[in-house]
């Protein structure tokens, strides 16, 4: 990423952040709808923060955590 290009700062709770990863990981972004290519580099990107913040482990999930986050997400489910 250019660090000259202006940021925001996002804090995510980490079992959101760990269904985000696991999920970016494993779908198709060739298949994700889409109305600009701008939205895939987007996710690609976001996939990209996860995946490499020195302050997450987010990319070293096991399959038991990233179920757990998931059982935690869902019950969040507000619709």
């Amino acid at each position: 990423m250019d660090s000259d290009l202006p940021t925001v700062g996002l804090r995510l709770w980490r079992a959101d952040a760990v269904v985000l990863f696991d999920w970016l990981m494993t779908v198709d972004l060739n298949t994700v709808p889409i109305t600009h290519p701008a939205q895939k580099q987007a996710l690609a990107d976001l996939l990209s923060r996860l995946e490499y913040a020195t302050d997450s482990d987010v990319a070293g999930s096991t399959a038991e955590e990233i179920a757990a986050a998931q059982e935690e997400v869902a019950k969040d489910l507000g619709w």
